[in-house]
């Protein structure tokens, strides 16, 4: 239980968001000075995806999760969260893609930029900004001397105790936080590259290679079945093969087009 003393949160868990959000937008800046081709078309379609994607999926959860829930399942769940993300985020991805490509406002040059934009907006936008806004939130509030920081100290304290651990003990839990924002930059990259070559080119076996992509999630309710870092090195491993597996099949595609 905590004390009647409120105690903050340190500061070394802003490294996880910040870490984040650096990696995401670094990479978007490097597609757009470096690579040139990142444009404003490029974020705004992948932005469309995504948001349309997530929206989707956050009502669709609300309305259906407590009867997948009550199977008590967690191969049904792992399904319920795997399709989700491989039939809307994938397969809208590749919607938006190919509507762009049909209005001239992306090719295949824009294939690698249209992947890091979708890495981008969950990572560097969703987890990484809001997530580091919201610690920084909790942290003035916290040192405030309000009347309310009591209570929120013991709201946190008894629905996330990890925030107030030591920053030696925090080490591990951020490193491995990381290591999961880098697979799922990983991974929308991967499915965003052979969504707009597959739209670009017509050939839909691209499309083929990037919907198994999305399944990465049916593993989201196992991650409280084994140790964190055993959990995480299987994502890892998953959004390495599948980074793999679109660089080398679209190797061909987007070497034409530089």
């Amino acid at each position: 239980m905590p004390s009647n003393s409120v105690q903050n949160i340190d500061p070394v868990y802003f490294l996880q968001p910040l870490a984040v959000l650096a990696i995401a937008a670094g990479l978007v800046a490097y597609y757009w000075k470096k690579k040139h081709t990142m444009n404003p078309w490029v974020l705004a379609y992948s932005l469309g995806a995504y948001a349309i994607a997530i929206g989707i999926k956050y009502v669709f959860q609300s309305l259906t999760i407590q009867y997948v829930n009550a199977t008590s399942n967690l191969y049904i769940l792992g399904l319920y969260y795997g399709l989700q993300t491989a039939i809307l985020e994938v397969g809208l991805a590749y919607l938006f893609a190919r509507y762009a490509v049909r209005r001239r406002k992306m090719g295949l040059r824009n294939a690698g930029a249209y992947g890091i934009g979708l890495a981008f907006w969950e990572n560097g936008v969703l987890l990484g900004a809001s997530g580091l806004l919201s610690l920084v939130a909790i942290y003035l509030a916290l040192a405030s001397s309000s009347p309310s920081a009591a209570s929120i100290y013991s709201a946190l304290y008894s629905s996330s105790p990890a925030l107030f651990a030591s920053p030696g003990a925090a080490v591990l839990p951020i490193a491995l936080s990381i290591a999961e924002r880098i697979s799922s930059m990983l991974l929308h990259y991967s499915w965003g590259l052979l969504a707009l070559v597959a739209a670009a080119t017509g050939k839909k076996k691209y499309l083929a290679l990037a919907l198994p992509m999305g399944l990465v999630d049916f593993f989201v309710p196992f991650a409280s079945t084994m140790p964190l870092y055993a959990f995480e090195a299987i994502i890892l491993a998953i959004a390495l093969v599948s980074f793999a597996v679109a660089s080398i099949a679209t190797s061909t595609q987007t070497r034409m087009r530089r």
